[in-house]
């Protein structure tokens, strides 16, 4: 065994950051002024927007960058050694020993190519091969063990594409842990995932840092997730920490405008508030402001937080924030949730009944039936592999393997796009998961947004462009942005971009699938908010896929529980939410990270 790894080593000193500078090849900051300590045994939460810097940060704790920047000042000591300081073949010895990283997606870092178990086993040959290869197997078998996955050899021989993704995050989480290392850097490592399965994963992080005492820094834009498994929160904003301190503490008194908006754009599990995004965006490194970074966009600004980059103060035990108005900072105000009168029940959009679908000879959907009210919300609600996607996907028209029957407006809805006419396929949008690959990276903003109008209304180019425009607008983008490229955009707003795209057809229906799971949580606010006037200006009518259950309660009049391809619930979202009715649904409410005090 390697000398430089210690299994267990509770006694070790963590990680010491102080006064970290990652700047761009210009010179350009893009994270600054960055200290933090990570004790071995703890976990400390990253969290921020999308653009805040978090992974930036979290890459620099390895002494790494992305292309085009570079550590330009600062320390970052773990147990006694600056990683800062070593050269890239030093370095080399400790990334994957000392230091591990765990990516968001687990199915671009691990090989395809490659079994599951020699893909872990790889980890150990390189920095452990002097010992035995029957230990270095036991290892492995060790490491799947923690994490909760089989230890037989049928499983360990599988490829990453015969697990599902909760299985493949663990095997990345279990490739960093298997050399037992004194820091793990985990980037997102739940999102996309179900409850459940996000549930296992938190348990799997702290329980693994525990019994092997080392430091660990989590990274994500959700709080309600951070403080299920974080002993200490650092909020990050425009590239420097605005506020850090216990959890509990942070979470329960925020003391930075910030963190306060942030926690009111956290979806609320028990109905008491409505959502609520944060206006505006944060500045790119090389517009960011001379003051306080957040005043562009804070409501408690003064004069005086324009002048100069505030400094840290302490405003409790282990707490601080950069913030001279700390002690005005109040959690968000936030109006009481509207609840939807009952009135009388409207006619049926669209009727789901006794439908089966599959690929090829596997069965997905089993004798499911469901209907749709005209101008409401029904969320459809289920875990990874709960058929979800293949239902949203049937009833636009995406998958064709199906029987049963579909009617829309009263009328016989075939299986698969092909076999309907324009006018259906322009009254049934779909609004696709990833806004990263939803868009032709080839196409302009404008020309994708416009494309439907064209090929299913049949109106002219110059008329789909002005439309197209239009729709920008709706949406909250400028009509300059029908003149940019998906590249040149974020996530949130090529997801908003997707959206104009399916509505400028002015569909009926609008099945979104997953829409807000890549998106942080003020953006994934931002988004519900537009959905939900959408719905009430257009009076459309919505299918909303998702396996979030807190964000349910925000946007849902009516929610299907999904399980293993069959209904298993089917009722108004107050009544599931106050008293669900079956085992299933009461076991994901209970697995929900909330930050409900």
């Amino acid at each position: 065994m390697s000398a430089a790894v210690v299994p267990g080593d509770a006694g070790r000193g963590g990680l010491r950051v102080r006064d970290l500078r990652v700047d761009t090849r210009e010179g350009v900051p893009v994270i600054e002024h960055l200290d933090l300590d990570v004790p071995a045994g703890r976990v400390l939460g990253l969290v921020g927007e999308s653009g805040s810097g978090k992974t930036t940060a979290g890459l620099a704790m390895l002494a790494h960058t992305r292309g085009g920047l570079r550590i330009a000042a600062g320390s970052v000591v773990l147990d006694g050694t600056d990683l800062a300081r070593l050269s890239e073949t030093e370095l080399r010895q400790w990334r994957g020993a000392r230091v591990s990283y765990v990516p968001q997606d687990p199915t671009t870092a691990l090989n395809p190519a490659l079994r599951v178990g020699h893909q872990v086993r790889e980890v150990l040959d390189h920095h452990e091969s002097g010992i035995a290869v029957a230990e270095r197997w036991r290892r492995v078998q060790a490491a799947f063990e923690e994490v909760g996955l089989p230890t037989d050899e049928k499983f360990m021989r599988r490829y990453p594409h015969e697990l599902s993704g909760g299985q493949q995050q663990r095997i990345g989480i279990a490739m960093a842990f298997v050399t037992w290392p004194a820091l793990v850097v985990l980037d997102e490592p739940t999102t996309g995932l179900d409850v459940s399965t996000q549930s296992l994963v938190l348990k799997t992080v702290r329980q693994l840092t525990d019994r092997h005492g080392c430091a660990a820094i989590y990274i994500s834009h959700d709080l309600a997730v951070v403080v299920e498994v974080a002993d200490e929160i650092a909020v990050l904003y425009a590239g420097a920490v605005v506020e850090q301190g216990p959890a509990a503490e942070l979470v329960g008194r925020p003391r930075h405008p910030y963190t306060s908006r942030l926690i009111a754009a956290v979806p609320d599990l028990d109905g008491r508030r409505e959502l609520k995004g944060i206006a505006g965006a944060a500045p790119s490194p090389d517009t960011r402001p001379d003051g306080c970074r957040f005043a562009p966009r804070c409501e408690l600004a003064i004069d005086d937080c324009t002048r100069e980059l505030p400094p840290f103060q302490d405003v409790g035990q282990g707490h601080s924030a950069r913030c001279i108005r700390a002690g005005d900072v109040r959690p968000a105000e936030v109006r009481d949730r509207m609840t939807q009168a009952a009135d009388e029940t409207p006619e049926p959009l669209l009727v789901v009944e006794g439908l089966d679908a599959g690929y090829g000879p596997t069965h997905v959907l089993r004798d499911l039936s469901l209907v749709i009210p005209g101008g409401s919300c029904v969320a459809l609600l289920g875990e990874s592999g709960s058929g979800k996607t293949t239902l949203a996907r049937t009833l636009a028209g995406l998958h064709h393997q199906a029987a049963g029957t579909l009617r829309f407006s009263g009328e016989d809805l075939p299986f698969g796009s092909h076999a309907r006419s324009r006018a259906v396929r322009a009254a049934i949008s779909y609004v696709f998961q990833n806004p990263y690959s939803s868009l032709n990276p080839r196409r302009t903003v404008g020309d994708s947004i416009a494309r439907p109008l064209r090929v299913l209304r049949g109106v002219d180019r110059t008329t789909a462009r002005r439309r197209a425009a239009e729709m920008l607008e709706r949406v909250y983008l400028s009509a300059d942005y029908a003149d940019r490229y998906p590249d040149q955009l974020s996530g949130g707003e090529r997801q908003r971009v997707a959206v104009a795209r399916a509505l400028i057809s002015e569909p009926a229906l609008l099945v979104c699938d997953e829409i807000t799971s890549a998106l942080d949580v003020s953006v994934q606010a931002n988004i519900v908010e537009l959905i939900d006037e959408m719905r009430h200006e257009l009076g459309l009518t919505l299918l909303f896929v998702t396996h979030d259950i807190a964000l349910v309660r925000n946007v849902a009049q009516q929610v299907a529980v999904l399980q293993g391809g069959a209904i298993v619930e089917d009722a108004p979202t107050e009544r599931l939410f106050t008293d669900p009715a079956h085992t299933y649904t009461r076991e994901m409410l209970d697995r929900t990270p909330t930050l409900a005090s």
